[in-house]
């Protein structure tokens, strides 16, 4: 080869590299352009890094799918092609000739398009740019103006800065909704969206027409149906008017270092995910009872989690159906007992007056007042369609409703007064139970005083051989109490890792247990009984220990032991015990995000499709595995165990000597 030819090599080689290496770049940075595009399985990276744009498989899915995802796969976050997926790894995506966004098969066949008409002219070209918030924008060339983008067509994620929206003009409303499964990411059953626009209410809905959770209505600083949430909840939070009659719901985190999205599960969930310096901190579910299911009680019933059943009708109402309510069938609600003043029938010489209704989301359908507070009452009462009022102090204001009252909940802390419109004979009903609780009261005092005196007078004479006979049952008592393990706390927080939550079974009236349900449940008795403690006769004694704590730890309280009956079953061996249901903690821990604890069995409950159906029960075994971001739930503790920690510290407590650090 002569000289010449090799020079000519060489340059054809630089350029071929110096090409190469522009291309990676090209690839590496966060824009697509007409002459640039994105192959299977190339990625686009936001300037942060933080955002990656690219072909995915779901979980137990070979389909692949054109999304956004945050730090990882895992975190998928909106989905081009969702409703269509390629079953092969020759998928493009790009700017087509028209200037949408395209996703083309191997065939280069469209399969799902940004579909925004008169985009472009002969002249001009259009841009995909990957912001550092995680929307991708589609962009005019000539003019910078954004044509298309996915923040206003969201998948099932709301992601800080994402409006929520809806147009009280036009109807249009930009609104989250779910996969139809962890595997398949097309349109499932539920969505959520901003309703009320005079109100603004956030709303789940079952197959886009039936109402199945509510947040409760924007009163400035908090969704008032969402006592956890706090004005520093997410920073920023807030609703917004726009002149062309858009109401919008946003919200964004003060530090840069915190991150968190909100997702909807395909079972109807709502989840937030938190990311704190790009570490996932948090993730709860955010509509986590039977009592968040829309009107779950029916018209004029309440809904109260901790009392069982959970639904009881207003003051002054009574149940539509006795029969269906006895069967915890609340569908058809509850009825007035007695007409007010001015319906059919009712007393036109005595006043309406109102009960109250501490702490509880307001009902659905509010209307409201520029009533200011000492107003709010006498307005209501002077409108005879108005059954009910109450007043926010944070915001709001005077609010009040009228027709049928429905999705009432009462909250152990938090929410609003609400004041019940009854009849006055309610009233008088009302006054003469207390008057009847106080005379009764009084009497039973005075009597039991009587009685008191008595009994000492009868029993002085035995006074000696009393005190002696008592002497003795004490101390039989305080020996069989002396017998009971007793621990230091360092002991019992070294053996759960300081109280670790992967190392709770449940918690109840005495607090919480650490986990040995499966085992339990399997009859694996030996794997409860540390190795030290194998050769000696102390099992028995552990696994009723053991008994007695899942007792402690059932989910309604009627289910739980009391103190006396605690220590009778731990000081008597004959005291038969009766077979714990699964606790609630772990039901949560297993149990797919779709479901919700019974209030009556403890066995696992959902609804068919919506608010006005029969409820049916599953177990556990039919519920599907938990998987990453709460589409199916908070992962699942997959370590069924070594030796309970609770049962490590008896055996370190009874040979004197510190717990072993244990792999729980």
């Amino acid at each position: 080869m002569n000289f010449r030819g090799f020079l000519l090599i060489n340059l054809f080689l630089d350029l071929m590299l110096h090409y190469c290496f522009h291309l990676c770049l090209g690839f590496a940075n966060d824009t697509i352009t007409s002459a640039q595009f994105i192959r299977d399985p190339e990625t686009l990276s936001s300037n942060s890094n933080d955002f990656k744009l690219g072909f995915f498989s779901p979980q137990n899915s070979t389909n692949r799918y054109v999304g956004i995802w945050y730090l990882s796969e895992a975190n998928v976050i909106w989905v081009a092609n969702r409703n269509q997926g390629l079953n092969d790894t020759s998928g493009i995506f790009r700017i087509s000739e028209d200037g949408n966004l395209v996703v083309l098969n191997g065939q280069n066949k469209s399969i799902w398009s940004s579909n925004v008409s008169n985009i472009v002219t002969t002249t001009t070209n259009s841009t995909a740019k990957l912001l550092d918030t995680g929307n991708l924008v589609l962009l005019h060339d000539n003019t910078g103006e954004t044509i298309w983008e996915s923040f206003q067509n969201p998948s099932d994620f709301l992601v800080p800065k994402m409006k929520l929206s809806s147009n009280k003009i036009t109807g249009h409303k930009v609104k989250i909704t779910s996969w139809k499964t962890p595997s398949d990411p097309s349109i499932g059953d539920y969505s959520a969206s901003l309703e009320r626009p005079n109100a603004p209410d956030v709303f789940l809905w079952f197959n886009g027409t039936r109402p199945y959770s509510r947040t409760g209505p924007w009163n400035g600083r908090v969704f008032m149906g969402s006592p956890t949430m706090s004005a520093g909840y997410l920073y920023g939070w807030r609703v917004e008017n726009e002149e062309d009659g858009t109401v919008y719901l946003t919200y964004n985190f003060a530090n840069d270092s915190a991150f968190g999205v909100i997702g909807l599960s395909p079972q109807g969930q709502l989840w937030m995910t938190w990311w704190n310096q790009k570490r996932e901190v948090l993730r709860e579910v955010l509509n986590g009872t039977y009592c968040d299911r829309y009107g779950i009680c029916g018209i004029f019933g309440s809904c109260n989690w901790h009392n069982s059943p959970i639904c009881s009708c207003l003051r002054g109402y009574e149940p539509r159906n006795g029969e269906e309510w006895n069967r915890q069938n609340w569908t058809s609600g509850c009825v007035r007992r007695r007409p007010l003043k001015c319906e059919e029938g009712g007393e036109l010489d005595k006043e309406d007056g109102f009960v109250k209704l501490e702490g509880v989301k307001v009902p659905d359908f509010v209307i409201r007042s520029t009533a200011t507070e000492g107003n709010c009452r006498a307005e209501c009462s002077e409108n005879c369609s108005c059954v009910a009022y109450g007043y926010d102090l944070n915001g709001i204001g005077c609010m009040h409703w009228s027709g049928d009252l429905i999705d009432i909940q009462k909250f152990s802390s938090g929410g609003v007064d609400l004041y019940i419109r009854v009849a006055n004979a309610e009233l008088e009903k009302n006054s003469h139970k207390r008057t009847i609780i106080a005379v009764t009261v009084t009497v039973g005092m005075l009597a039991l005083g009587a009685c008191g005196y008595l009994l000492w007078k009868l029993t002085a004479r035995y006074t000696g051989e009393t005190h002696s006979e008592e002497r003795m049952i004490q101390y039989k008592k305080q020996v069989k109490l002396d017998e009971l393990p007793l621990f230091d706390f360092e002991v019992i927080t070294t053996a759960t890792n300081n109280f670790h939550s992967t190392n709770m079974l449940g918690h109840g009236g005495f607090g919480s247990v650490y986990k040995a349900w499966k085992l339990w449940k399997e009859d694996s008795y030996v794997h409860f009984i540390d190795p030290e403690l194998s050769h000696q006769d102390s099992s028995k004694d552990i696994l009723r220990c053991i008994h007695i704590g899942l007792l402690c730890v059932q989910e309604l309280a009627r289910d739980r032991p009391n103190m006396a009956s605690v220590v009778s079953m731990l000081s008597s061996e004959t005291v038969n015990l009766r077979t714990p249901r699964e606790p609630p903690y772990v039901q949560n821990q297993t149990r797919s995000n779709s479901e919700y604890a019974s209030g009556t069995q403890g066995s696992i409950m959902e609804l068919d499709g919506a608010t006005n159906s029969t409820v049916k029960k599953k177990t556990p075994e039919q519920l599907p595995e938990s998987t990453a971001l709460g589409r199916t739930g908070i992962s699942k503790d997959a370590d069924t165990g070594k030796t309970a920690a609770l049962l490590a510290a008896i055996a370190a407590k009874r040979e004197d000597k510190p717990p072993k650090n244990i792999d729980l």
